[in-house]
């Protein structure tokens, strides 16, 4: 997936790239206003960060003339311009979340996550990796056209693999994506949903290796 950060403070848009890079992102950096409207319009980005504060033409008209294309990617706002009325505003012109500096890194990390599950969720039904599919609206997984019976807690952890598509995921990512307030997932629960979810996809020609001290990757075991 490639995101495109719109920052004219070199440092922080080399740390949003260093970070973004680390967890299998493509980035692309642009530090004025025309310049992110030129490359939103002529690529296809997964998804824009874009600030307010840009030295020729503000983020909220970058924001505008992609809207006014019909463009809908995906666009965090981040921006020191915290008040209520710019946050309103930012929204309303078709802004998809806001965030203010500064900012936790590891909270934007969990923003973006969110926005791309979003924004593939909406762009299509069907997650594919080797001889898998995962239907995302009947939460289903399925195997030559044929429905594996697998617990809804593993499918939602086979649905972060295959949207990493090969790449690894980190345990941790693997509790977020699984909690909500009310539950408190182990990272022993992860590994035993691994284990069992790797046995299941075995004779279909996947399976989940572990890459020590990092996380979890899917891997193409036959053809």
């Amino acid at each position: 997936m490639r995101i495109l950060i719109v920052e004219d403070n070199l440092k922080l848009a080399n740390g949003l790239k260093l970070l973004l890079t680390d967890s299998g992102y493509g980035i692309d950096i642009v530090g004025d206003g025309e310049s992110a409207l030129a490359a939103a319009l002529a690529l296809n980005y997964d998804l824009i960060i874009l600030d307010l504060s840009l030295p020729d033409i503000s983020g909220l008209k970058v924001l505008e003339g992609i809207r006014a294309k019909k463009n809908a990617v995906p666009v965090l706002i981040l921006t020191a311009r915290g008040s209520l009325d710019d946050r309103i505003k930012g929204l309303d012109i078709g802004a998809d979340d806001y965030m203010s500096k500064p900012f936790e890194w590891s909270e934007l990390e969990a923003r973006v996550r969110a926005l791309l599950r979003r924004s593939l969720a909406v762009k299509t039904s069907r997650l594919e990796f080797g001889n898998i599919s995962l239907d995302l609206k009947g939460n289903q997984v399925l195997a030559n056209k044929e429905a594996i019976d697998i617990p809804a807690r593993e499918i939602n952890v086979l649905r972060e693999l295959m949207m990493a598509n090969g790449r690894i995921i980190s345990k941790s990512r693997i509790i977020e994506s699984l909690s909500s307030f009310d539950d408190d997932i182990s990272e022993n629960a992860i590994e035993q949903y691994i284990s069992r979810l790797r046995k299941r996809i075995s004779s279909y020609g996947l399976t989940i290796k572990t890459a020590r001290g990092l996380g979890y990757f899917l891997q193409i075991t036959k053809s």
